[in-house]
């Protein structure tokens, strides 16, 4: 996911979107720990996801905004 998509949502979406996230994050770790989960490289993609998303949120509440 780029900065740009998530720069384009309204505060609502970004917060739906940062759960949505959290979600998929819990979900890929619970099949991480049982060994169901084959690419555990979507761990850290999504991981990296989610930051993108809390720093986008974080700088509209600081007022930063690019």
């Amino acid at each position: 996911m780029q900065v740009k998509e998530l720069r384009e949502l309204t505060p609502q979406e970004l917060d739906a979107k940062i759960y949505e996230l959290k979600e998929s994050l819990f979900e890929l770790r619970r099949k991480k720990a049982v060994g169901q989960l084959e690419h555990g490289e979507q761990v850290r993609a999504l991981r990296k996801d989610l930051a993108k998303a809390e720093t986008v949120k974080r700088q509209r509440q600081l007022g930063i905004e690019k």
